[in-house]
């Protein structure tokens, strides 16, 4: 992988990491359409989602800050959103695992992003039209873990991280905006550990991604592009729906069909 390959997938990670619009089915359609090497794929995908976890991390720093001195100062709304992120995180870790091998196999197919990238935009749409009828409610555990349910579907490309846990924001009775904050928040646990692990396994010489500056020059494109794209959603959500998206979607997975057919 050259360096201006890694720059590529930076700014399509950094793009639609936030966007609702799945990144690691865009890097599975970047790849194809660049003709870059898929050696090592899954782990270059990591490094990149853990720049943009980063990114994350600087954004809401106040935030996290605020949730780390409340908790340490035992106050019950900052124990009970720390609680409300940690059991959302499980679902995704424990079927990440289990489905780590077909992550880098069989999901690995623009076919498999066509196709899902339908149903995630149907699961999108149905989900604007019932928010339309429903109260705004505050978290409970269970609601917490079922959003973490939703974020777990991403784990099949195309079917987008902040997309499906917005969504499951949304049906838990959020706002928009407020299940697009706990999105990105229960992200960093997730994209940090994944790309951590893989880290670990590129040094260790289990996986590989290839020379160390495409990794860094992809990396920092990546971090630069996130931080950049989630001011914008974050915004844009504050007055528009998830539509927008939905027909992206569509038209990307109509092409795609047509591609491959």
């Amino acid at each position: 992988m050259t360096t201006f390959d890694a720059i590529i997938l930076g700014i399509v990670q950094g793009l639609t990491e936030f966007l609702p619009i799945s990144s690691s089915g865009h890097l599975i359609i970047a790849r194809e359409v660049f003709g870059i090497t898929t050696e090592g794929g899954l782990a270059f995908d990591a490094v990149l989602q853990c720049a943009t976890a980063l990114a994350i991390v600087l954004y809401f720093w106040r935030d996290l800050y605020r949730l780390a001195c409340g908790t340490l100062a035992r106050e019950r709304e900052a124990l009970f959103e720390v609680l409300y992120l940690a059991v959302a995180t499980v679902p995704a870790v424990l079927l990440g695992i289990l489905l780590e091998g077909a992550m880098e196999t069989v999901f690995r197919s623009v076919a498999l992003v066509a196709g899902t990238l339908v149903v995630g935009s149907l699961i999108m749409a149905g989900i604007e039209w019932v928010v339309r009828v429903q109260a705004r409610s505050e978290l409970t555990v269970p609601r917490a873990i079922g959003i973490g349910f939703f974020q777990a579907l991403a784990l099949v490309p195309g079917m987008s991280r902040s997309g499906m846990t917005i969504v499951g924001g949304m049906l838990a009775g959020l706002s928009r905006e407020a299940a697009t904050r706990f999105a990105f928040l229960l992200g960093i646990p997730v994209l940090l550990g994944s790309g951590l692990k893989k880290i670990m396994d590129i040094a260790q010489g289990t996986d590989s991604a290839g020379a160390l500056v495409p990794l860094v020059a992809g990396g920092a494109v990546a971090f630069v592009v996130g931080l950049l794209v989630i001011h914008f959603l974050l915004k844009f959500l504050r007055t528009h729906t998830l539509m927008p998206f939905v027909w992206y979607r569509l038209a990307l997975a109509a092409f795609l069909f047509l591609s491959v057919v």
